[in-house]
């Protein structure tokens, strides 16, 4: 079994960034994200992409994410920076206390490269880049719609998003993040349709394809879809719900590898490195017919919830996870 540590990004800016940041763009509406920000903004957000890797190297970890600093919309993001795309009302970001603005596409979605911009700034540091973007069935549930005939939208996000990743660097995985997959469960007939666009936008690239999925667990007919899906990995929440997860594998299987997200990743307690270790064999014991080509180690949730110094905990407790793998295996 080769053990993979990684994360699914979207990382806490540091305390320098925000206060520059607050300066530079104000706090209103119309101060948020573009795709058109000034020298110094950028200036900024390429210290904050630096100083991501940099944690991510010093920690130790096999696979690193750009970051996502300019991320001001969460999963959101690679539509609300969109021209054809009107950033509304607040929106509460799924059960939590974050928020969102809701996107609202008003025309074409044609492909954007804004994702792609920041792939590239962040493959000049690393040879072991992770691309992550929202899967097409979250963001379509995220956004909301005035321009395509409802029934299509699906297909179009998924489109959209297969366009993004095109203009892409050179990437060793993509993270499709899924949490509406389990959030907002699709409904018969949808749940064909979610793994269909998945498929689309997966095979938009070359890389490894990992469907992450997180704050409970999937139903099992959506499970069962989504393992039709021509993708690599299926990320799994064992923070939030061990045992429904647990049975969806033994019961349906998985795919040959598999992403195990271990530690909470909206919880500042940080768990030590023996702890991450016991879980992986607890679970490893659980899933006997299972030999999975790779296992990747993450968090179940992207990071941001945290401060500072605890995002940077957590990435060393997984560092040292992948240490000890190297001198094991």
């Amino acid at each position: 079994m080769t053990v993979v540590t990684t994360t699914p990004g979207l990382y806490p800016l540091p305390d320098w960034a925000k206060d520059s940041l607050s300066s530079l763009k104000g706090h209103q509406k119309g101060d948020l994200i573009g795709d058109d920000e000034d020298e110094e903004i950028t200036a900024v957000y390429d210290e904050v992409r630096e100083e991501f890797l940099a944690d991510q190297r010093e920690a130790g970890l096999d696979l690193v994410t750009e970051g996502q600093a300019r991320w001001d919309d969460m999963l959101a993001h690679p539509l609300a920076v969109h021209e054809n795309v009107e950033t509304r009302g607040i929106v509460r970001y799924y059960d939590n206390n974050n928020f969102y603005r809701d996107p609202v596409v008003t025309g074409e979605l044609t492909e954007s490269g804004d994702v792609a911009r920041e792939l590239e700034t962040a493959s000049e540091y690393t040879d072991s880049l992770q691309a992550v973007l929202p899967g097409p069935y979250s963001l379509a549930d995220l956004a909301s719609n005035e321009h395509y005939r409802e029934n299509e939208f699906l297909d179009v996000i998924a489109e959209f998003l297969a366009g993004e990743i095109g203009a892409f660097p050179d990437h060793e995985t993509l993270f499709l993040l899924e949490p509406s997959l389990v959030e907002n469960s699709p409904e018969d007939g949808e749940d064909e349709r979610a793994s269909e666009a998945i498929d689309r936008v997966a095979a938009a690239t070359d890389a490894d394809v990992i469907v992450h999925t997180y704050w409970g667990a999937l139903e099992e007919k959506v499970h069962a879809h989504l393992l039709d899906a021509d993708i690599d990995a299926v990320g799994y929440d064992f923070v939030s719900d061990v045992e429904d997860n647990l049975y969806n594998i033994q019961e349906y299987g998985t795919k040959d590898s598999i992403v195990l997200g271990l530690l909470d990743g909206q919880n500042t307690l940080v768990e030590s490195p023996e702890t991450i270790a016991e879980r992986i064999d607890w679970i490893g014991e659980r899933l006997p017919a299972e030999e999975f080509d790779t296992t990747y180690v993450s968090t179940n949730t992207e990071l941001f919830y945290l401060p500072e110094n605890k995002y940077k905990e957590k990435l060393a407790a997984l560092g040292e996870v992948a240490a000890r793998e190297e001198v094991t295996a």
